[in-house]
């Protein structure tokens, strides 16, 4: 038995390093996946790439109400109803002091990493509470547990995430719906080479990642499908008593 067979998935930041991961693992493992993300192209290129009846997507900003009730209405229409939600889309922001710091980047990172989630769980509540349950997990960061320099804003933002899951989860725990965060280290993706080349802007003389690396105990980046694996497993029916829990997943980061 595959551990979501015939279990309904919306994937936010699809696309993404971790969401990519995450959406062919959940496939595999037999779910009915909506992808949601902003780019068209990466969805079509993602959807052609897995080739699956399993498989649907919605181009939608996780920051507008009405695109993420959107894409739990696909997923009842497509695939009969809501069981997870993955709200995994996030940007990074600059690399800048608070006081360099431009406004309508600060408002942007706020509003997709911290807003996006708490609109998918405004969406994605009444469905499945109607189904009798469901597993809401959000992507944060070890940034939503410890400060970083020149990061305020996306550091603010992972800290939201951690009291709305914590809120929601006792907010929901009557409907059984489940919510958790899941909280990575530095991992291989696209993101992280955004991260680093900021960060060589303002210090050109050291090898960001190099310098990132030293800091886990592990001594390197988590790999996308490292965190795909705790998504699956919050997801499913294996984790059925864990709720409104931050799980981190960072090598040693914050040991």
């Amino acid at each position: 038995m595959k551990r979501l067979e015939d279990k309904v998935v919306i994937i936010t930041g699809a696309t993404g390093g971790i969401g990519r991961a995450a959406v062919e693992l959940f496939i595999n493992e037999g779910a009915n996946v909506v992808m949601v993300d902003l780019n068209e192209d990466a969805l079509i290129e993602v959807s052609n790439k897995i080739n699956s009846n399993k498989l649907s997507y919605f181009q939608g900003d996780v920051s507008i109400l009405a695109d993420n009730k959107r894409a739990v209405e696909l997923a009842i229409e497509r695939h009969g109803g809501l069981d997870v939600f993955i709200a995994n889309a996030g940007v990074a922001g600059d690399v800048q002091p608070i006081t360099e710091y431009d406004e309508e980047t600060f408002d942007k990172v706020m509003a997709v990493n911290a807003k996006g989630p708490f609109l998918g769980l405004k969406a994605a509540i009444p469905h499945m509470s109607e189904r009798g349950g469901g597993s809401f997990v959000v992507t944060s960061s070890v940034a939503g547990v410890t400060g970083a320099s020149l990061l305020s804003p996306y550091v603010m933002s992972k800290h939201a995430v951690v009291g709305l899951i914590k809120s929601a989860a006792k907010e929901c725990a009557d409907m059984n719906i489940r919510v958790n965060s899941v909280n990575p280290s530095p991992v291989e993706t696209n993101m992280m080479r955004v991260l680093e080349d900021g960060m060589n802007e303002l210090n050109e003389e050291d090898n960001p990642k190099t310098q990132i690396e030293q800091t886990i105990p592990l001594k390197r980046y988590a790999e996308p499908i490292e965190i795909a694996n705790l998504l699956l497993f919050l997801s499913g029916d294996e984790s059925k008593f864990i709720t409104g829990s931050v799980h981190m997943i960072d090598g040693g980061f914050t040991a």
